[in-house]
Parts: structure tokens; C-alpha cells; sequence
């Protein structure tokens, strides 16, 4: 598992006078655990973790850097290995920040696509959490449910743009293709199916004592310390704060659509499991009311100039990715390439509160407190 012990030393307790032995336990960068090339650097004193180190790294690729020798539609599909696992998003983040300093307007079935493709990629994020996490804390089943689930989304994407998980579909102006024929009559069907599905998934991981008694109280963290962190998305509604942005600072059309935004107090770990769940069942109902009033014609692209110029200025923009908070910062000097670009993703700011919440921690729990973050190494590093 790739757990290499690098140094050890000798501490003696002037209250006990037990002798015990503090360990820097190596956990990753090759760990199936650490869902990416993440490295955790670990003092234990027997099975309490003393200190944390998160290392990352391993996997930057220097995509903001790259971005300024690219053009705009060059970007797109960097964005796609950012946050791979949920690359919708990333994709109409980078559009919408250049839409909006150029003040686009875009058509109607555009928005609709855009909207359904995101809110599909949402409940496959989830599903892909769900199953791992579920296998990180040793339950096997659940995790080819989830795939087997996800598989039908993918087949989806596979079908509306070419590709499975780096779909390089949105467009500055719309999306690049229509939806072909009968491609949204199958997304309702799977809407119903999943909504279904959902209830079996509860049956059978949700009420089970096992799986409550392991993640009961474990990873807490209150409001406070979710807002000195700047933490956002699950990891913040999980300490009671109803912010979402979807709802707080609707974006594409987001305002026409009835949902909920779910909150816990708890903080911890179960609370984070049952929020990720409800999000599944509030985007199938985002997903229903979308493909129920799809418009049955209109084009999926706005006018647009040949070559992308942002006027010369700066614009930030966020939006509500499964992970958080995602935002897109663009400097231009009104040319076809941007000046500065850089990402905020909720997986890097997520992750600054690893050290604080495994401080004290069992060193059984460390996969689990991990695992309720769902990080996704790509966008850590960027």
C-alpha cells in the first residue's frame, strides 16, 4: 500500500514513564486512497496521527501558465484536466468569464444543453465519489453500483459530444453540437431510473449501523472554522450555511428551476455523506424540469466574432462545481490571447484543512476524513 515509515525517534512521557515511539508515516503519492498522485506525510504516536503534511505537486502541469500563449478556445479543453472528473463545469466556467466581458448574449437551447450537461456530470461526480469512498472505508459492492450508474451518463456524453470524461463541449457563444435525435427523450429515462436507483443505493449503505458507527463524529469542523478556511460547497453547507450558487448568484438559467440547497450542522464526515446524496436527488430534479421544458428548436450558437477579443480589462466569475466553489479570474489587454488567467478550484482551497482535521485523529479514520473532502488531484494541482 505503499506505506513507507522514513524516519522514527524516541519521545519518553514524564507522566507515565512509558516509552513510545513517533513514526513519519509516507502515505501516497501512489495510494488507491489518495485518489490521484497525493502525498500525506504523517507523525503517529501508536495509532494517533500527532501531524499531517499534505505534499502535492506531483501532478502540475502549469495550465494557467500554458493559457497565456493560447487562444481562448485553445483553453477549453484544458480545462477538461483540471477537474476531470467533472469537466462540464470546468468547461463553462472559463466560457462564461469570456462571455462576460464580451457581453454576449447566448441562444436559449444553448443555456438549456449547457444546464443538462452540467447538472448530468454533477450526479456522475457524486456517483464516482460515492463509490469511492465507500470502497476506501472497505465496502466493495457499492462502488460497482456507482460505476455501473456513471456508465449510462458517460454513454450520454459519449453520444451528445464525442467523448467520455474530457468532453471539450462548450464553445465561447453555446455548445459545439446539437443534441442529436433522441438523445434527450434517453437522459429522461435515465432520470427515472437513477431516481429509482437512489433509493436502492440508501437501502443499501445508508441505514447500515456499521457504516454509521464508522463516520459518526469523525472529520468535524464548525462554521467558523469552514469560513476562515474559505471552504465551499459541501464541506461549507455541511456546518449549516445555505450557500450555493446556483441559488445565492444564479447563473445560465439556473433562476427558472425549482431545487433545494441542503444543509447539516453536524460538520463532520455522515454529514457530508448525506448532503452529497441529497445533491444527487436535487440535480435528477433540476434535470427533469430542464428536459421537460427543452425547447424543441433554436440554435446552440450566439454570434460570435471569428476571433475572440475580450475588451481590455479584468472579470472574475464563479460558479457552483460538485466540489465547491470554482471561479475563472481573466486579465485581457484586448487581444485573442489573455494576459493573466488563473482558476480558483475547490478542491485546492478544500483541502488546506487535511492537517487540521487529522490532528488527533486514529489513524483508521485518515482514509475516511480524506475521502469526505473528494478531491480530484487534477484540479488540486492544476
Amino acid at each position: 500500500m505503499n506505506h513507507n515509515i522514513l524516519t522514527t525517534h524516541v519521545d519518553t512521557s514524564s507522566e507515565t514513564g512509558l516509552r513510545t515511539e513517533e513514526m513519519l508515516l509516507n502515505v501516497g503519492p501512489q495510494h488507491p486512497s489518495t485518489h490521484g498522485v497525493f502525498r500525506l506525510v504523517v507523525k503517529i504516536d501508536g495509532e494517533t496521527i500527532k501531524e499531517a503534511i499534505p505534499v502535492m505537486g506531483y501532478l502540475h502541469r502549469g495550465t494557467e501558465k500554458l493559457a497565456e500563449n493560447l487562444t481562448y478556445t485553445q483553453i477549453i479543453p484544458y480545462t477538461d484536466r483540471m477537474d476531470y472528473v467533472s469537466a462540464m463545469t470546468n468547461n463553462y466556467v472559463l466560457c462564461h468569464a469570456v462571455e462576460t466581458m464580451m457581453g454576449l448574449e447566448i441562444p436559449e437551447r444553448a443555456q438549456f444543453l449547457r444546464l443538462i450537461a452540467m447538472e448530468l456530470n454533477r450526479v456522475a461526480s457524486h456517483l464516482v465519489w460515492w463509490g469511492t469512498f465507500l470502497l476506501d472505508i472497505g465496502a466493495m459492492g457499492p462502488f460497482l453500483y456507482a460505476f455501473r450508474d456513471r456508465e449510462t451518463i458517460l454513454d450520454l456524453f459519449n453520444e451528445l459530444c464525442g467523448a467520455r470524461m474530457t468532453f471539450n463541449y462548450m464553445r465561447v457563444g453555446g455548445v459545439k453540437w446539437d443534441a442529436p435525435p433522441g438523445w434527450i427523450d434517453k437522459a429522461k429515462e435515465f432520470v427515472q431510473y437513477m431516481k429509482k436507483e437512489l433509493n436502492n443505493y440508501h437501502q443499501l449503505v445508508t441505514g447500515n449501523e456499521i457504516f454509521i458507527s464508522r463516520l459518526n463524529g469523525i472529520g468535524k469542523f464548525d462554521t467558523k472554522t469552514a469560513l476562515d478556511y474559505s471552504l465551499s460547497g459541501v464541506m461549507l453547507r455541511s456546518t449549516g450555511v445555505k450557500w450555493d450558487l446556483r441559488k445565492d448568484e444564479p447563473y445560465c438559467i439556473y433562476d427558472r428551476f425549482e431545487f433545494d440547497v441542503p444543509t447539516a450542522t453536524e460538520g463532520d464526515c455522515m454529514a457530508r455523506y448525506h448532503l452529497r446524496m441529497a445533491e444527487i436527488e436535487q440535480s435528477l430534479r433540476i434535470l427533469e424540469q430542464a428536459l421537460e421544458q427543452f425547447p424543441s428548436e433554436g440554435e446552440v450558437m450566439g454570434k460570435v466574432p471569428r476571433v475572440i477579443r475580450p475588451p481590455a480589462g479584468e472579470t472574475y466569475v464563479r460558479i457552483e462545481s460538485p466540489r465547491g466553489e470554482i471561479g475563472c479570474y481573466i486579465a485581457s489587454q484586448g487581444k485573442d490571447k489573455p494576459w493573466r488567467l488563473k482558476f480558483r478550484r475547490p478542491s485546492f482551497t478544500n483541502l488546506q484543512i487535511l492537517p487540521k482535521l487529522l490532528q488527533g485523529e486514529n489513524l483508521s479514520n485518515m482514509v475516511a476524513i480524506l475521502g469526505s473532502i473528494d478531491i480530484v488531484l487534477g484540479e488540486v494541482d492544476c
